[in-house]
């Protein structure tokens, strides 16, 4: 494969439907292409992706969402440092002085279109929470049908190492579809996919990725670059991943692209959507879902739950580990350990063990009415693959 293009990319001929028919988008911006070496924001880049950005919002009925990265690294000039710290407190300070520079300078961008942007900083409990995310969801789409343009980041200033989406491509997918998006654009310091590392002679770009199949044999670890960012080329087709299996089209390229991305000509690489729209809360509980603990299953429970997508029944858990709320996402393992699905538990983990191996009408019969309940119901639950 290396040496040669799969399919033409970059020519600028034709255009791709997926992406000109959107009407509703969430575009994704990385730090390094918003700031300078040293950090500081980049006033010229960040003009760029608004006149590319406010081009398409010139086509009648576009919405779109900024996810944008860079708050660490724009509050690293002022505070004086160098490069990216590696220690928690120190990135939380450079967020907290760098998230109102970045959206200040949004918001005097996009003024020059008459353009009015709104600051949302989501942090993991507004995706795995069900009631967070009700809310993350009706607050963006008030903000979209008041024509306003959200700008979306982690709230890195309280975000913990332990409680972080990670990367703001998983987010950038995430968001997609809490908004509904018909487009998700990714864009970066790497105009496409390759089939090896872009920086070695006789690698080439990878036009479409219809499915699996097309990443076979391709190293993505190191296809990326670094700097202020967090995320690299595996982070940006793991995102896409995401999208795709959710019915959301992708676009990878480089921010250097980004007008021309938006208006659909064939530049960098287009993530074909793989499966259909999926129930919402399903998906924050496959993507984003940060477990509380953990359901030990029988193995004719793992049978009922994975292969029927039954609802699990106290009689098939053997055992509970950690301790959670009722309402919280917990991961249902196999005797061995191995995660086979995620749910929403219906009880807290302090009531389970006297529940455990006991058929519902039992513990109807000896606890009360209230008890002939599933742990984990079938609409509140999805199979790991």
């Amino acid at each position: 494969m290396s040496g040669q293009l799969r399919e033409t990319v970059g020519s600028g001929e034709g255009s791709r439907d997926e992406v000109t028919a959107a009407r509703r988008i969430v575009v994704k911006v990385g730090s390094s292409s918003l700031t300078t070496a040293v950090g500081g924001l980049s006033g010229e880049r960040v003009d760029a992706l608004v006149d590319a950005i406010a081009s398409r919002l010139g086509v009648p009925g576009t919405q779109l969402v900024l996810v944008s990265s860079g708050a660490i690294a724009a509050g690293l000039a002022p505070l004086g440092l160098r490069k990216r710290p590696k220690d928690l407190p120190t990135q939380q300070a450079a967020a907290s002085v760098g998230q109102g520079l970045l959206v200040g300078r949004y918001t005097a961008s996009f003024a020059r279109y008459g353009r009015t942007v709104g600051q949302v900083l989501l942090t993991v409990d507004d995706m795995t929470r069900r009631s967070h995310y009700q809310n993350a969801h009706q607050t963006m789409a008030r903000l979209l049908d008041m024509a306003v343009l959200p700008i979306v980041n982690e709230n890195d200033t309280v975000a913990t190492h332990e409680i972080r989406f990670g990367d703001n491509d998983r987010l950038a997918a995430l968001v997609a579809h809490l908004v509904h998006a018909d487009l998700l654009v990714l864009l970066s310091d790497v105009d496409a996919l390759y089939d090896g590392d872009p920086a070695k002679p006789g690698t080439s770009q990878v036009a479409d990725v219809r499915g699996p199949q097309d990443l076979a044999g391709i190293s993505i670890g190191g296809t990326g670059k670094a700097g202020v960012g967090t995320g690299g080329m595996a982070t940006k087709v793991e995102a896409a991943r995401i999208a795709t299996e959710a019915g959301i089209p992708v676009v990878l390229t480089s921010a250097a692209h980004a007008a021309r991305a938006l208006r659909g000509e064939v530049v960098g690489t287009l993530f074909h959507r793989t499966g259909s729209r999926t129930p919402t809360r399903l998906l924050w509980l496959a993507h984003a879902a940060d477990t509380r603990g953990a359901l030990r299953l029988d193995s004719g429970a793992v049978q009922a739950v994975v292969e029927r997508r039954l609802s699990l029944l106290p009689a098939g858990v053997t055992a509970v580990e950690g301790s959670f709320n009722a309402g919280d996402p917990v991961e249902l393992v196999d005797a061995a350990g191995v995660p086979v699905a995620r749910g929403l538990v219906n009880y807290d983990a302090s009531e389970l063990p006297e529940l455990l191996g006991r058929s519902t009408r039992e513990l109807a019969a000896a606890l009360g009415p209230q008890y002939e309940r599933e742990l984990v119901h079938r609409d509140d639950l999805v199979v790991l693959r």
